[in-house]
């Protein structure tokens, strides 16, 4: 699993690629954590282009940076997958982190 970070005006776009499961969400989450600790953003956007497969540990590592965000920056998804976007309709991610 990999997360590349680039600004684009006010937004924070992290390109998930790779697996977000069980045995990657740890480093995930660090990586997430870091970078945003050391940027300064409008909004992130969690670009899911090359995000071939989440389970429910992503969903929790989502949802924790949702929380760490929660009141300052506004949080999207973008070009899930149709399997991500599915666990994104049926968990109800999308009412807290709506799709553009």
């Amino acid at each position: 699993m990999n997360v590349l970070a680039k600004k684009d005006k006010g937004d924070l776009i992290l390109s998930l690629i790779g697996e977000l499961d069980d045995h990657t969400s740890a480093e995930t989450r660090a990586r997430i954590d870091e970078i945003l600790d050391n940027a300064v953003y409008d909004s992130l956007i969690f670009d899911m282009t090359k995000l071939s497969f989440m389970d429910s540990t992503g969903i929790g590592v989502l949802i924790g940076r949702y929380k760490k965000n929660k009141g300052k920056h506004k949080i999207f998804i973008a070009n899930p997958s149709k399997n991500v976007d599915m666990i994104f309709q049926i968990s109800g991610l999308y009412n807290v982190m709506p799709k553009i």
